[in-house]
């Protein structure tokens, strides 16, 4: 399937977007494992987390999917799990793997993890390293998926410095330490997102220390609870990249979580200039909610600071579009784990935005953008989302129609998106492939 994008006045409005992928994953996975029952309420029901959901209940577990967003899972506890009946294949989900991998080392039977082909290209020796040295035993296809994981060993607890800065393998260890003697910990090159640690807190796991080093002890069960899982930071910036290219757009998008390991999109941003305000700040549950308003805004270029890098790692592509609106030229680097995402997201972006028009310098971990006025064009989303959702952003600005190919895998993270940006005025719709 494809977009195609006309050129649009962004109207001003109130929208919502669907709720925290990450968090959703996490939910359901330490949902798992809680003894009793837990009500997950703003469940993101996409592609990625579908496949957790549908690996969890093939490991045995029962969760009921009382309407789009809401899920009631009946926790096994930490080794209630059961043998599955086959391969547990998790499709594109990164995230699912990886963390479901920490919890599978732990148990007592043998699993084996595969996903499509955009996954299967995904390097996993950086959850196998640390896990190996846990005391787990993972076969894989030279460092990719499948993995094969042999259930049964005994796991130790360790002190691991990651050499890439990633949740998802932080996760990983943490969900693994679950099951390990003694102390695990996890120490960051740079702060990245911190849910697991926030839900494990919230469960009754003694998860402690300072901003950059989490430390878990051995834990013997943990407690259901109830999760709200609130609008995703990464969906939402493309609303207000939209909003704040457009000529004299205002724009509100609700009950948005701003966790602060996450919102180096906004500071980016801000930093180039956009007007950008977050009101009725609270807190749900564990994370950090509020509105967040969008007033059209004129961009300029700036060097991002690398140390942002891991809190907007996400939101780069969106990000490459909005260098490409910023007057001046918008230099980013240290971001090369773009080029191990759903696609290469370095190359996917560099690729489509010159077709459109717009002069781009890449280098192996980074680009310098520079401002353009984007032109119609035909461009490749290589089958990832979030690139997907970027194009159709700098269409609603291009000179003609612009054709965004292969989009289907939006779905995984914002269903609905074409939705939301038609309530805006957009003129967004879908073709099957000509």
């Amino acid at each position: 399937m494809d977009y195609l994008v006309l050129p649009t006045d962004l109207k001003s409005g109130t929208v919502t977007v669907p709720g925290d992928k990450s968090i959703s994953h996490r939910a359901l996975l330490l949902g798992a494992l809680a003894e009793g029952q837990t009500e997950v309420e703003g469940f993101l029901a996409g592609g990625d987390c579908l496949a957790t959901l549908a690996a969890l209940r093939a490991l045995g577990v029962s969760i009921d999917q009382v309407d789009d967003t809401t899920v009631r899972i009946k926790g096994v506890g930490l080794n209630g799990l059961r043998k599955p009946a086959g391969a547990l294949d998790l499709g594109n989900s990164g995230t699912g793997m990886r963390l479901l991998a920490g919890v599978l080392c732990g148990q007592q039977f043998d699993s084996s993890l595969t996903g499509d082909q955009s996954l299967s290209s995904r390097p996993m020796q950086r959850i196998i390293e640390p896990l190996s040295l846990m005391g787990a035993s993972i076969d894989s296809d030279d460092g990719k998926p499948p993995l094969l994981i042999q259930g049964g060993n005994a796991l130790a607890g360790i002190h691991y410095k990651l050499p890439v800065a990633s949740a998802q393998v932080k996760s990983a260890i943490l969900l693994a330490g679950l099951y390990a003697r003694g102390e695990t910990a996890v120490i960051e090159p740079a702060v990245t997102r911190d849910h697991t640690e926030r839900m494990l807190k919230s469960m009754g796991a003694s998860v402690s220390g300072d901003s950059g080093h989490i430390r878990l002890q051995a834990t013997e069960r943990l407690n259901a609870t109830h999760i709200r899982v609130p609008a995703d930071l990464s969906s939402a910036a493309f609303i207000i990249l939209a909003a704040l290219i457009a000529k004299d757009a205002n724009v509100l998008v609700t009950n948005v979580g701003v966790n602060p390991t996450r919102s180096g999109v906004i500071q980016i941003l801000r930093e180039m200039g956009g007007d950008i305000s977050v009101e009725n700040p609270q807190l749900i549950g564990d994370e950090p909610v509020a509105d967040i308003r969008i007033r059209s805004s004129i961009l300029h270029g700036i060097a991002v600071d690398p140390s942002l890098v891991s809190l907007a790692i996400d939101e780069f592509p969106v990000l490459f579009v909005a260098a490409a609106n910023a007057v001046g030229s918008t230099r980013f680097s240290g971001i090369g784990e773009l080029r191990v995402k759903e696609s290469d997201r370095i190359s996917a972006m560099t690729t489509g935005l010159r077709q459109m028009g717009i002069q781009i310098d890449e280098t192996e971990d980074g680009a310098e953008v520079h401002y353009g006025e984007p032109s119609g064009a035909t461009v490749d989303s290589r089958g990832d989302h979030r690139v997907a959702m970027s194009f159709a952003v700098a269409a609603t600005i291009a000179d003609s129609e612009v054709r965004v190919r292969d989009v289907d895998a939006v779905d995984t993270s914002f269903p609905g998106f074409a939705e939301v940006m038609a309530s805006l005025g957009v003129s967004l719709n879908t073709e099957q492939h000509p």
